[in-house]
């Protein structure tokens, strides 16, 4: 498929995001943030498997995976064919970022597997489009993704407390993992409270907004809540 010249940028969720902003009843307000966005929101095949067709046969969870289903019917979301890349090539790349990925961090002897296959998928994915010159964020609510790229020597000292042992870092596969952008779903509905797309007015709805994104997933601190309250 070719690519079409008119894309130039691209936001990649993964599935936390997406069922974060569910379990909250923002989709109305995510649909919108799409439509004044200038490029693709896009999931992967994985991705797609986790919010989508795996929820689909659990009863509990079938209301939202419609709800998401929609989206991607709709095309506010969009898989990686909408800007010429093949699920194939995501999933080839994806087995490289994995074993990258899980051979940093050793713990009592073992490799400690720090992604899995979702995650993964978006950073293969974000790496082909980097490599088609597709300016791209990775929109993810999880903290070791994030650390990965941002802050892996704070990822030693957390693993090590959680895990209660020490940490030996291989970091010759650190640099594979710098150039990565990531937005928490925060960020993202801060940007449509800046935008009057979240139409709730009380002086409370941004921290109640960013509380109820942190309770349901997003790895945000009070302190960092409280930075973007000041700003806003």
């Amino acid at each position: 498929m070719a690519l079409k010249n008119s894309i130039s940028k691209v936001i990649i969720f993964d599935s936390g995001i997406i069922i974060n902003l569910v379990m909250n009843g923002l989709l109305e307000e995510f649909v919108e943030l799409k439509k004044r966005f200038d490029g693709k929101f896009l999931i992967t095949k994985d991705v797609s498997y986790e919010i989508i067709d795996k929820p689909m046969t659990i009863k509990r969870f079938k209301l939202e995976a419609l709800k998401i289903k929609k989206l991607l019917d709709d095309k506010v979301l969009e898989m990686p064919s909408a800007v010429g890349i093949e699920d194939r090539q995501v999933s080839k790349m994806m087995n490289e970022v994995k074993d990258k990925a899980n051979n940093i961090f050793f713990g009592r002897g073992n490799a400690i597997q720090l992604i899995h296959s979702g995650e993964a998928s978006c950073m293969a994915l974000s790496i082909l489009l980097k490599e088609k010159n597709i300016d791209n964020v990775l929109s993810v609510d999880e903290r070791t993704t994030r650390m990965l790229g941002e802050k892996p020597e704070n990822l030693s000292v957390l693993l090590q407390k959680k895990m209660h042992t020490e940490i030996s870092m291989h970091d010759e596969n650190l640099g594979y993992f710098k150039n990565f952008k990531f937005i928490r779903s925060t960020e993202l509905m801060y940007v449509a409270y800046k935008k009057g797309i979240i139409k709730l007015k009380n002086h409370d709805v941004l921290d109640a907004l960013l509380y109820a994104l942190k309770l349901n997933g997003c790895s945000i601190s009070d302190g960092e809540i409280n930075e973007i309250k000041k700003i806003g």
